[in-house]
């Protein structure tokens, strides 16, 4: 199920993210950074299991390595210290993190060959579409 994810995606849209990062609690200096960063994404999987995200861009890389629905401690890009679970809902990766009482979800998944990522946090909601590399 996870397959169809493994590759390299390259954003080619964000749409409200500053006010995704605003509501996460980013300060404004890092969210500059963030609105300029158009990072790639990388999926692999190994033979056990571990699934490895890794996120590129040209101010900052970051890599988590995960099994589906276990909890893992995960230091964010924007240094946010989280406790982090992915799991697999109707071909949707879904990963939620909580830290200080708090609790985002970051919906991906794969739509007409795009990669949508859908980042919530309370009311707010930003769209990042993200194209596979040859």
């Amino acid at each position: 199920m996870v397959e169809k994810y493994v590759g390299t995606w390259r954003m080619v849209s964000s749409e409200n993210f500053d006010d995704y990062m605003k509501a996460l609690g980013v300060g404004f200096a890092t969210r500059q950074m963030g609105n300029m960063a158009k990072p790639s994404l990388t999926f692999s999987v190994d033979d056990q299991g571990v699934i490895c995200m890794k996120s590129q861009s040209t101010f900052k890389t970051t890599e988590v390595k995960f099994k589906l629905g276990e909890e893992f401690d995960e230091v964010t890009a924007d240094d946010r210290k989280t406790k982090t679970t992915f799991t697999l809902d109707n071909g949707k990766l879904i990963q939620k993190q909580r830290w200080d009482g708090k609790e985002t979800i970051l919906e991906r998944e794969i739509s007409d060959g795009k990669l949508i990522a859908k980042c919530n946090m309370g009311k707010v909601t930003a769209v990042r579409t993200y194209v596979k590399e040859a």
